[in-house]
């Protein structure tokens, strides 16, 4: 029952806030779904310890269930989600993106759209049949497109258009290259529970398997983004308001890296094992190109953008490697980035707010001097995304690296992109200390500046300050205790990869 609360509460509110039109107040629209996404969170938190399974018949003649269960590969995205929904929806509070330009929709709108991602994450997330989990995958693209193309940035309806644009199409090809290799692989197994799909596609010839885990990785790894299917996701992020950017990268990206686990590394493992070559050289040149663009990005909102194409090559190197120790890494990979990026782009959304732009080439006084808390969150979030021991984002590069030194097979390959990603993770640290260089430490102003920059910069309080701290401390909890993570995870990924591989 909690699980059924989980998945449908958030989605039911959000349907009727999209229909809700305009006559909804604001202030009632952000209550009534803070509410809902609290309870929705607090439900999932509940399915995530009692692990409840909901499992019944829905359309009996293809063979696919209504099929829900919170196991420890799901676990800690479902709590990552359940976290993030409550923010992104307090978030509202700080910013309202119906109010920048009226008449391009509602207060309503607004937050169903963001329910409707989270619900349909939830669902991804806990789906144990294969179509199911393709149906709930698809549920969050209609409300993400209308979050970048009605609430996006109002400088300009021409970005608004191409970033929605993009979104749509890529994500669409993915979907239905991963609809084609679900469809093949559920046909030839003759079931679509992702339960009993690793036995009954064991069977398989290592040309169907083969066939069947490049369109299933083909098609995903347009959602990771994985390179050179990543031209989305820069535009997306610059254009899409703070808070769809915080869904994106801390939700949507991970249902790629999730499908991947779920779909052709678990089922289809030896036609996996011979593409897992590509796809490890594919995000080692993620790394280096989303690094060296980081080095010379102006716009900061698009260079946290790239940045997530490099961490999220971290993660894809990991899976490459077929082993339970890169899944491991490539789960807790996933929660890192998530709670990282998301604290950047509240930061970076906060900051374009306040300035207009967030060009770094615009000479502006030191962020530590003018507004201190936001200062010290944008020090940990760089921190954290550089690798920094003790902070979150170490832990998923370091076993990421370690898990492509040993990897179950094509140990040249593998070995070569975990030397090149070592040099990739090097680049972080240099875009990471240039933006604090230009943002936090700033050029030396007169003091007349400083003082007017404090009025047209004020610093986090209130509700900003506390979705900040929630992030920095799970920044901070996951660096320093990550078996917070691996304990959860552990047990699911032996049983899913298998110990002797």
């Amino acid at each position: 029952m909690a699980l059924i609360l989980m998945l449908l509460m958030p989605g039911a509110v959000g349907l009727w806030l999209v229909t809700g039109g305009r006559a909804l107040p604001a202030s009632s629209a952000r209550l009534v779904a803070f509410v809902a996404a609290g309870g929705g969170g607090l439900a999932a938190l509940v399915a995530t310890v009692m692990r409840p399974v909901v499992d019944r018949a829905w359309i009996p003649d293809l063979g696919v269930r209504w099929h829900f269960e919170v196991d420890g590969v799901s676990a800690p995205l479902v709590v990552l989600t359940a976290v993030i929904g409550v923010l992104v929806v307090a978030h509202a509070w700080v910013e309202e993106p119906w109010a920048d330009a009226p008449g391009s929709g509602s207060a309503a709108t607004y937050l169903g759209a963001l329910l409707l991602v989270v619900a349909g994450a939830f669902a991804a997330f806990a789906a144990r049949d294969a179509v199911l989990f393709f149906l709930a995958f698809e549920v969050v693209l209609v409300p993400m497109w209308v979050l970048i193309s009605r609430y996006g940035d109002r400088h300009s309806a021409a970005a608004r258009a191409d970033a929605s644009a993009r979104f749509i199409l890529y994500t669409a090809v993915g979907s239905t290259l991963m609809l084609v290799g679900i469809l093949l692989l559920v046909a030839r197994a003759g079931t679509a529970d992702l339960g009993e799909l690793p036995a009954a596609a064991a069977g398989l010839g290592l040309g169907e398997q083969t066939l069947i885990a490049a369109l299933l990785t083909l098609g995903l790894a347009v959602k990771v983004p994985v390179f050179p299917l990543h031209t989305w996701l820069p535009a997306a992020h610059t254009t899409a308001p703070t808070a769809g950017s915080v869904l994106l990268a801390a939700v949507l990206l991970k249902l790629g890296t999730y499908g991947l686990v779920r779909l052709p590394l678990a089922n289809v493992p030896e036609g996996f094992a011979r593409i897992a070559p590509v796809l490890a050289i594919t995000g080692v040149v993620g790394i280096l190109w989303g690094g060296l663009i980081c080095l010379v990005e102006r716009d900061l909102k698009r260079l946290i953008a790239f940045s997530s194409v490099a961490h999220m090559g971290f993660v894809v190197l990991a899976l490459a490697s077929g082993t339970e120790t890169g899944v491991q890494a490539a789960l807790i990979g996933n929660i890192a980035h998530g709670v990282i990026s998301a604290m950047l782009f509240v930061i970076v959304g906060g900051l374009k707010h306040r300035w207009g732009s967030v060009d770094l080439a615009v000479v502006r006084p030191a962020l530590r001097e003018v507004s201190p808390r936001l200062g010290f969150a944008l020090i940990l979030g760089l921190a954290a995304g550089l690798g920094l021991p003790g902070l979150a984002g170490f832990w998923g590069e370091l076993v990421s690296l370690l898990a492509a030194w040993n990897p179950a097979q094509h140990t040249g390959i593998l070995r070569t992109c975990a030397v090149i990603a070592a040099v990739g993770a090097a680049l972080a640290a240099a875009y990471s200390l240039r933006v604090a260089r230009v943002v936090w430490v700033g050029e030396a102003v007169a003091a007349e500046a400083v003082d007017d920059a404090r009025r047209q910069t004020p610093d986090a309080r209130s509700v900003e300050l506390a979705v900040l701290a929630v992030l920095g401390v799970a920044v901070v909890a996951i660096g320093v205790a990550p078996f917070l993570v691996f304990s959860v995870t552990a047990d699911a990924v032996t049983a899913l990869v298998g110990s002797g591989r």
